[in-house]
């Protein structure tokens, strides 16, 4: 079984006609674990909402996504939230990142939604990013690419299965956005996570084996995709 399998997915928004416009129609896409994939994208073309969906951020119209065997859509509430943080970690490309807390206590709030807070093992991993000496450090004290490290250790904070990196380098330079990205699939592998990934920087996707085109999709046309 696939770790994430989708099928049939389709989400709309109203627009300012009020009428629906279509973000997403997915007929099906596939996912096994420990792999990684990455899907190209211009800006506004449904990257981040199928993201969304995924994690259960967002509801469908209709459709199926099934992670770790679970169907996400029709879980109830507090489940969902328990599968999201046990099972997956997100990579959000403005970070997220808590700005009351420190790079510790944002990964230790991370983890306290999921198998519970593990202090060595948080500030193992923020060592692990390049952020040993920043530990105590707020998001304000941080370069950008420094929070974006932070944001990669919060997202493995659970261990999870399968992780999710929303343009993770569009906001960083490119040493920097090659350096994170570099970290970002270094870390999955290590934990044995698959990583999905999507973004335009063409920089970025030129590193995946697996790189998948996520076409805007109106009218009647649909995507598939199977990794």
């Amino acid at each position: 079984m696939p770790l994430l399998e989708i099928s049939q997915l389709k989400k709309s928004f109203t627009g300012p006609d009020g009428f629906a416009q279509k973000a997403v129609d997915v007929k099906y896409f596939s996912l096994a674990a420990k792999t990684q994939v990455a899907l190209q994208g211009e800006s506004g073309c449904g990257k981040t909402t199928l993201l969304h969906l995924i994690a259960g951020i967002l509801k469908p119209d209709s459709g199926s996504i099934l992670v770790a065997g679970q169907e996400m859509s029709k879980l109830r509430e507090p489940h969902r939230d328990r599968l999201r943080a046990g099972t997956i970690g997100y990579i959000f490309q403005s970070f997220n990142l808590l700005q009351g807390y420190t790079c510790l206590d944002n990964v230790l709030v991370a983890m306290s939604f999921g198998h519970g807070a593990n202090r060595g093992f948080a500030e193992a991993l923020l060592k692990r990013v390049g952020l040993g000496e920043r530990l105590h450090h707020y998001p304000r004290q941080l370069s950008t690419g420094q929070q974006q490290r932070a944001a990669v250790a919060r997202a493995l904070a659970n261990r999870p299965k399968l992780v999710l990196a929303d343009e993770p380098t569009g906001n960083l330079d490119q040493r920097n956005g090659q350096a994170s990205l570099a970290l970002i699939r270094q870390t999955c592998h290590e934990n044995n996570a698959a990583l999905l990934l999507v973004s335009h920087d063409r920089e970025a996707l030129s590193q995946f084996d697996n790189v998948q085109q996520f076409n805007q999709i109106s009218h009647s046309s649909q995507m598939e995709m199977s990794a």
